[in-house]
């Protein structure tokens, strides 16, 4: 059963969001890597096969978060890992000016999804309780 609470509405919204985003990102990335490194005025990366790597992982990070966009309650630690993994690009890319780009990306991503992935878990909580009191 899904989480059908606003907040796990809105969560499942962005992370659908973030998806896309990601892969608005990624896809132009492996078709093109040089032409988008340039466009972003991001440092130059030699060979091209490293820039199109991240970008079919950041690809198949996606898909993973495929579960928790679907269903929060079902997907629990797919959920939490969305979050985690977005932490994880802002902690990773905050340390490189170069590329603090990434960082607010995964940031503008972060900060929504943490906060209503906590709210939808919390506001669930009560009412599924009181569906297991009803059976007793």
């Amino acid at each position: 059963m899904a989480n059908n609470t606003t907040a796990g509405g809105w969560f499942r919204r962005v992370v659908w969001i973030g998806i896309f985003a990601n892969l608005a990102l990624a896809l132009p990335t492996i078709a093109a890597p040089a032409q988008v490194i340039a466009m972003a005025n991001l440092p130059t990366a030699t060979p091209d096969l490293w820039p199109r790597f991240a970008a079919l992982l950041l690809v198949l990070l996606s898909v993973f978060y495929i579960p928790a966009g679907r269903d929060i309650d079902r997907h629990r630690i797919t959920a939490w890992f969305t979050v985690l993994s977005r932490l994880t690009g802002v902690v990773f890319f905050m340390f490189e000016p170069a590329y603090r780009l990434f960082m607010y990306f995964d940031l503008f991503f972060l900060i929504p999804q943490a906060t209503l992935l906590m709210l939808a878990i919390r506001s669930a909580a009560p009412a599924s309780r009181a569906v297991g009191m009803s059976a007793v």
